[in-house]
């Protein structure tokens, strides 16, 4: 699909601010060979790297995948800028906060089931990067497997700051606020009940059109995520490629000081630059940044008896070498009909070779109804044991199983073959629900001999 439409062209930075959301026109279709300029005549035809490209732009391939992988698995994009990426002064280390990698080694691994509060907002001027907390993280990301969790929390936009990650790809998943999301490969929108992925290594900044926000961030360090397969659902449902978004050739040509931070190796680095770094003025290819309404996932569940397993409601997923089991799957528990005919419909009392983080994004989560707030984050690692809480127990087994509609409700997981390792801040922050095992305290023994 070709979009010679640009949603903005800017030759100055003031244009940007002047930037509606609503202006923003998108490609459709998950994992197509997009094509759009955003001047036109901008694209080369008929090859990738002429000797002088239109507008006497120079061509960048940008690779999330190795050159030599299978061609259906293979992501890379062409881009045509205003100058090359290595237009840039010399990276230097900087404070990095909160952030964290993995392998994570400043505290032990406990095995038990842990859950937080959200994290505030902060009082100071803070943007996307300086509000960056990892709560944890699995695998080793210069191994390229396994993942990280972080929270962001931001009052402030980026401005001439800008950010790219070559350790993972990074999946937003807001709670709280808008974020405008400016790329190489022009601009997103993503409000909550949507998310976004930012490929490893895509230049970005965010800015704030409605105010502070908060959300989640799944750092992937493994392979790129993809859909779910079907299986013997078919051909239809679940996340449909036809519902994610991409964005439209965007542009800055704007020179002065700018600042480009980069996470490489698990530390932090910022680079000068005398202009924007996003400046690809036309782009083709099948690696870049989009969009998902979370809304639009067209839930499978049963219409008979038992609680299905929850990988029904996964949306992307990073396999792992084993086949089956995934480096990351996310997975949502979005509003849906709940008709299981003599059955214990909450999820079920388990243990699991898969570690689990969860995060509320709105609404009240089936399994938990006191101390599971939006915003909040929930860990039940491999082989801790966990399920709904003595209430909620009690509360369903006695329940009249009529057709009933969850409704106002959105919570979400990251599943991961690998083991979740907190940070010491979130195994130390106050924030860190110290109780959290009482909601299980009230668990009795209805055993009485008799069937």
């Amino acid at each position: 699909m070709t979009n010679s439409n640009s949603n903005y062209a800017s030759a100055n930075s003031n244009n940007a601010s002047a930037l509606r959301p609503t202006d923003l026109q998108y490609l459709n279709g998950f994992g197509n060979e997009h094509e759009t300029e955003a001047l036109p005549g901008a694209l080369p035809v008929g090859q990738f790297s002429p000797q002088v490209c239109p507008y006497k732009l120079y061509a960048e391939q940008f690779s999330s995948t190795a050159f030599t992988a299978a061609r259906h698995e293979n992501r890379r994009s062409w881009t045509y800028r205003l100058r090359p990426s290595i237009a840039m002064g010399q990276f230097k280390s900087v404070d990095g906060g909160l952030i964290r990698s993995a392998p994570i080694t400043e505290a032990d691994c406990p095995p038990d089931v842990m859950r937080w509060d959200p994290l505030p907002v902060p009082d100071q001027p803070t943007d996307f990067v300086d509000g960056l907390t990892t709560i944890a993280a699995n695998g080793d990301a210069r191994a390229q497997l396994g993942v990280a969790v972080h929270v962001y929390c931001a009052n402030k936009g980026m401005g001439k700051r800008y950010f790219y990650c070559a350790d993972g790809e990074l999946l937003f998943v807001p709670q709280q606020g808008e974020l405008l999301a400016y790329t190489e490969m022009g601009i997103l929108h993503v409000k909550p009940g949507e998310i976004m992925v930012i490929p490893r290594g895509i230049k970005f900044k965010i800015e704030l059109p409605a105010g502070p926000v908060r959300g989640y961030i799944c750092e992937n360090y493994g392979a790129d995520l993809r859909l779910a397969e079907r299986g013997p659902v078919g051909a239809n449902g679940y996340a449909n490629q036809r519902d994610f978004q991409y964005p439209s050739a965007w542009f800055e040509d704007v020179e002065g000081s700018h600042t480009l931070l980069t996470k490489f190796c698990g530390k932090l680095f910022a680079a000068e630059l005398d202009h924007s770094p996003l400046d690809v003025v036309a782009w083709v290819g099948n690696s870049a940044p989009y969009k998902y309404d979370l809304a639009r996932f067209n839930v499978i569940n049963t219409v008979s008896y038992d609680h299905p397993d929850p990988s029904i409601f996964t949306v992307l997923t990073s396999p792992s070498d084993t086949h089956g089991v995934a480096n990351l799957d996310f997975v949502i528990f979005p509003p849906r009909w709940m008709v299981a005919e003599n059955t214990f419909r909450p999820p079920w009392y388990h243990r699991n070779i898969m570690s689990e983080f969860m995060g509320l994004i709105e609404g009240v989560y089936d399994a938990k109804e006191k101390g599971f707030v939006p915003g909040g984050m929930s860990l039940h690692n491999c082989m801790t044991p966990h399920g709904p809480e003595a209430e909620v127990f009690a509360k369903a087994s006695a329940a009249d199983l009529q057709p009933e509609r969850y409704d106002n409700t959105l919570a979400f997981m990251f599943e991961s073959r690998y083991v979740f390792e907190p940070t010491l801040f979130a195994q130390q922050t106050p924030l860190r629900q110290a109780d959290y095992l009482a909601c299980w305290g009230d668990l009795k023994k209805y055993f009485d001999g008799q069937i």
